[in-house]
């Protein structure tokens, strides 16, 4: 039986089919996603959403969906499904349906009177093109097949409506048309592995809407475009490959291409395979650069988010070679001590103060996986000085060293950490002054420096900042530990201290580098065990606070007002993981095993095969934001490794 199924009975129920959504990508930037049944349900869902760099880089939808209708002895069957206004799907499609397998492509099977259809789809790894596989398992009769392609032509934030300016004339190609609605846009070629013939019926669907973004306080309703329709007969054990790409295909070759790219895919018939697979989604290649999608749908690269996750997606499954090409690729950007948190190439945003600090914490992973510590110093120490002494003198939006060696950052309206929430222009979190995990990563930066500055015999660098690291562990231990309080504080300034219970002491505990004694790591991990710890991840809030929000829901500020008060985060899970099993070495296994196998129902909750981004803090933990995300599959994938390594080593 396969891992992911889902059967007849979930599928017709469209309460239940439809908040279960897939994602695929590949290494060209485009992506492919819906829900189990093709409904769409978002802006960001179709077949194919690509990058057009020639009108902002951005990913664009070109094909939102295409429509199959089986004719079956002149009866018609529509496969499709729209929601329109007063809660209308029209057509009906779903109800054809009986099985949707997520492995090793979504798969989804039909049955129309004595006619089994199965249809699949994958994106070639590195084209902007999509691949569907149709093929007929039953038919007593031989049928028509007819495809309605519904096209978009606009960026993914945005939505088409009807108007006068769309191009609409298709043009014939072998075995299909090409279209393009607006100039700036390429050609989008669908193209069929047989012959085919295109019928023009040119007409807008007006007024499809797209309900999760109704429920996030967005427009929803989108005009779409029918150029017409292609028609083919078939029988009982055809395949027919349908392409949409932005490039011409020759026809003859789609069913090899299919199987050849099929060939690569990672099986998701496990938890672990599942995760390993959501890993490879995120790397995108641009020119001779590597980079990593922070999430999908909506989430693009971002620097913080890309040396959070990096390890978990590359060295905890054994790949050292992309990390090294990530690390490298983003070293490009760097610029004034700093990395861009997101942000176009040609308009960068520096305003992320973690970001360098967790490029030494993701150099280090590297560094202890390749164990070429000499040659890693020698290629990064150019760049490991500018960063620490961009923070030592100062540098962008008060990132500066105080005298007591903490590091300070922050101005009026900016947020500068992970926790970036802005309603109304103004920080829900703004934590100014000195947060405790920039601190923390702050100086096992400094550490790391140091140890792979000795390993390389650089003593002109070990000399210059050896004596810091004791300063700034006394500092930071006055400034955010209190013994009666037993726990850290968030963010101290010298003047104020704010003491709510958050999960961002935790970096503390985890760094392999920490100012912390055993029994302050325990306290602290006690606490967080406390009020924060969920099956899902850590609260970003203590239940006991009196800003906490415990559901993620509403419009756009209502959900940034509990995005960061409250919501849980899978990725911190990691460092948890990381502080806890360092205390408690063998006998902490028990607490991962249990973590992990909690976690795997998650598979089937909201974006198949991966984790989302969060979870509401109060139970029973929903799922939200974006279906699947990169640090939190990194941080599954770094926990198991955590639990498969010390495993080992107890046999």
């Amino acid at each position: 039986m396969a891992y992911l199924k889902f059967d007849k009975a979930q599928l017709i129920n469209l309460e239940y089919s439809l908040t279960k959504e897939f994602i695929r990508s590949n290494r060209a930037g485009s992506y492919s996603s819906s829900t189990l049944v093709w409904c769409n349900t978002r802006k960001y869902h179709g077949l194919l959403i690509a990058p057009v760099e020639n009108l902002d880089g951005d990913r664009h939808v070109l094909l939102s969906s295409l429509d199959e209708t089986i004719v079956e002895r002149e009866n018609e069957f529509n496969l499709g499904i729209h929601k329109y206004q007063g809660d209308i799907y029209s057509p009906r499609g779903h109800k054809y349906v009986r099985d949707f397998i997520a492995d090793p492509t979504p798969t989804i099977v039909y049955r129309v009177g004595g006619v089994v259809l199965v249809k699949e789809s994958l994106l070639v790894e590195k084209e902007e093109q999509v691949l569907v596989r149709y093929t007929i398992r039953e038919s007593d009769v031989p049928v028509k097949l007819r495809f309605r392609p519904f096209l978009a032509f606009r960026n993914m934030h945005h939505l088409s409506k009807a108007n006068l300016y769309a191009n609409t004339k298709a043009v014939n190609i072998p075995n299909g048309a090409k279209i393009r609605l607006y100039d700036g846009y390429p050609f989008l070629h669908m193209q069929f592995s047989k012959d085919v013939e295109f019928i023009p019926a040119p007409d807008w669907y007006f007024g499809i809407e797209y309900n999760k973004e109704l429920r996030r306080g967005y427009d929803y309703k989108e005009d779409l475009f029918v150029p017409g329709y292609f028609e083919l007969s078939a029988r009982k054990g055809d395949v027919i490959i349908f392409s949409a790409s932005t490039t011409k295909a020759n026809p003859e070759q789609l069913k090899r291409k299919y199987t050849v790219e099929l060939n690569k895919r990672i099986p998701r018939d496990s938890f672990k395979n599942c995760l390993i697979n959501a890993a490879q989604q995120f790397f995108i290649k641009k020119d001779k650069r590597i980079e990593i999608i922070a999430g999908f749908p909506w989430f693009g690269c971002w620097g913080r988010d890309t040396f959070i996750a990096l390890p978990g997606l590359t060295l905890a499954i054994g790949d050292v070679e992309t990390c090294k090409d990530v690390i490298d690729s983003q070293l490009s950007k760097l610029k004034n001590g700093l990395f861009p948190n997101m942000g176009s190439d040609d308009n960068p945003a520096f305003n992320s103060v973690d970001a360098p600090l967790w490029f030494f914490w993701s150099l280090q992973q590297y560094t202890r996986a390749a164990k070429t510590y000499t040659a890693i110093w020698r290629k990064y120490s150019k760049a490991i000085r500018s960063i620490l002494d961009a923070y030592r003198n100062g540098t962008s939006f008060n990132i500066k060293m105080q005298e007591n060696g903490l590091i300070y950052a922050g101005e009026p309206g900016k947020a500068l950490t992970w926790m970036d929430a802005v309603v109304n222009g103004k920080p829900v979190t703004p934590r100014i002054g000195c947060p405790v995990e920039i601190n923390a990563l702050w100086y096992n930066a400094i550490m790391f420096s140091i140890d792979l500055a000795r390993r390389a015999k650089d003593d002109a660098f070990v000399k210059e900042w050896e004596t810091l690291p004791p300063k700034i562990q006394e500092s930071f231990l006055a400034a955010f530990w209190d013994p009666r309080k037993g726990y850290l504080a968030d963010v101290a300034d010298g003047v104020n201290t704010d003491w709510s219970i958050r999960p961002n002491q935790v970096i503390a505990v985890s760094m392999e580098y920490s100012m912390l004694s055993p029994e302050i790591k325990n306290a602290v991990l006690s606490v967080i065990e406390r009020d924060l710890l969920t099956p899902r991840g850590l609260r970003t809030l203590s239940p006991t606070n009196e800003n906490y929000k415990g559901i993620y829901k509403g419009n756009q500020e209502q959900r940034d007002m509990a995005y960061h008060q409250g919501t849980v985060w899978p990725w911190l899970l990691e460092h948890f993981c990381e502080g806890y099993m360092n205390l408690h070495k063998e006998s902490g296994l028990g607490f991962l095993e249990r973590l992990i196998n909690d976690f795997e129902p998650v598979m089937t909750e909201l974006g198949i095969g991966a984790i989302p981004e969060i979870f509401d803090g109060d139970p029973p933990h929903r799922a939200r934001g974006a279906i699947s995300q990169a640090w939190s599959v990194a941080a599954l994938l770094r926990i198991i490794q955590r639990y498969e390594n010390m495993t080992r080593q107890t046999k």
